[in-house]
């Protein structure tokens, strides 16, 4: 039967395990990173909507 749910999920199960087994918590400085990529990231995606709802109501306002 190609989708054996019961094998599919037992293998999910073992490659979770071992995953978690390996996981480690980020040190601080990592954890620090990580904030900062991010908040760049959300400044960077409200900066670019800015700029587009800005341009979109020049142009509305032009026509």
């Amino acid at each position: 039967m190609p989708f054996d749910l019961e094998n599919r999920v037992k293998t999910f199960w073992a490659n979770s395990k071992r995953v978690i087994k390996m996981a480690r918590k980020p040190t601080l400085k990592e954890m620090r990173l990580i904030l900062r990529i991010t908040g760049l990231g959300v400044v960077v995606i409200g900066a670019v909507g800015f700029v587009v709802k800005l341009i979109i109501g020049l142009i509305m306002g032009v026509l």
